[in-house]
């Protein structure tokens, strides 16, 4: 795409420009508004607030008249290229902040050197006023923010916003954690103990660790459209669920590289019970499971699939 440079703008053109940047943060902060309405309503008033604060100036109907020539952000090299605010969604408070913080020094960086190459008084004026209103909307924002997020409504967001990551990372992820790093136990020692083969061992590892892995991620992904659970996106989870499920199982096929049997099997062993008591900490730090409680759950669950996998392969 073709593009032109900053240095070749003329003053009009620069105005121009401003005017659309003006009003494409505005409804960008709208868009943020909208987006945390459901789930953080106190931060939403905050980017309603400062979008009431973006303002597109008169100066240049007073100085060039009514017609207002089309520059985009994208026609000017320079800035930075922004995602889709529907690649965000749903959108993370956090990442709806750092983005808002960007934009405002972008802008303000863009105002600053305007007003450095303007020679009308009166707009060398306007751009230095416009540069010191986008460092002011910092502060301005942290105004609104002690004026909208009380400790209580802060705590409620955070709250919120815990039991989304919970639902939408941690529990799709534990879930193909403990599939991949139980159900592969027995294909993968029954394989180790038939053949005495490192390389055997590894092959059906490997193949049950990825199929397993597909299998649980496109089983999540058609469990629910999160519409009405607030679970995420369909597709993320699916993907989420499903690395980990192979992770699981390459964990404890991996030593298996390894072309000495007896070598390859401890270490395998060792790395199986790190996974159960890994997954048992997950269980207590994010789901409030207690640990003893969890370790019992997973390690006789795995335990028995491990003996299994061994009486198979012995028999």
């Amino acid at each position: 795409m073709l593009t032109r440079t900053f240095d070749s703008l003329s003053e009009k053109e620069i105005l121009a420009l401003a005017i659309t940047l003006e009003e494409e943060d505005a409804r960008v902060y709208a868009d943020f508004a909208e987006g945390l309405r459901e789930h953080y309503p106190a931060s939403a008033e905050v980017f309603l607030g400062m979008r009431q604060e973006e303002i597109v100036h008169e100066l240049y109907t007073q100085r060039f008249g009514e017609h207002v020539p089309l520059l985009r952000r994208e026609d000017i090299r320079g800035f930075l290229k922004r995602r889709p605010l529907w690649l965000m969604r749903p959108l993370g408070l956090e990442t709806v902040r750092k983005q808002a913080a960007v934009m405002e020094l972008e802008t303000r960086y863009f105002y600053e050197r305007a007003a450095g190459r303007a020679q009308d008084p009166s707009i060398r004026l306007l751009l230095t006023s416009l540069a010191a209103e986008e460092q002011s909307h910092s502060s301005r924002a942290e105004e609104l923010e002690s004026e909208k997020l009380q400790p209580s409504t802060r705590q409620e967001e955070d709250e919120v916003r815990r039991r989304l990551f919970l639902m939408q990372i941690v529990q799709p992820g534990l879930a193909g954690l403990m599939d991949g790093s139980v159900s592969t136990l027995a294909p993968v020692f029954a394989a180790a103990f038939a053949t005495h083969s490192s390389r055997d061992a590894f092959l059906v590892g490997m193949a049950a660790s990825i199929g397993a892995g597909i299998s649980m991620g496109f089983a999540e992904a058609l469990s629910d459209d999160g519409a009405i659970t607030g679970r995420g996106r369909p597709w993320m989870r699916g993907t989420i669920c499903g690395l980990m499920t192979t992770l699981g199982g390459v964990g404890h096929t991996l030593p298996y590289l390894i072309p000495h049997f007896q070598t390859a099997t401890t270490l395998a062993v060792a790395v199986v019970v790190a996974e159960l008591f890994a997954i048992s900490w997950i269980r207590k730090a994010y789901m409030d499971t207690p640990f003893l409680s969890a370790a019992m759950q997973v390690v006789v669950g795995g335990l028995l699939v491990f003996l299994t996998g061994i009486l198979i392969g012995s028999s």
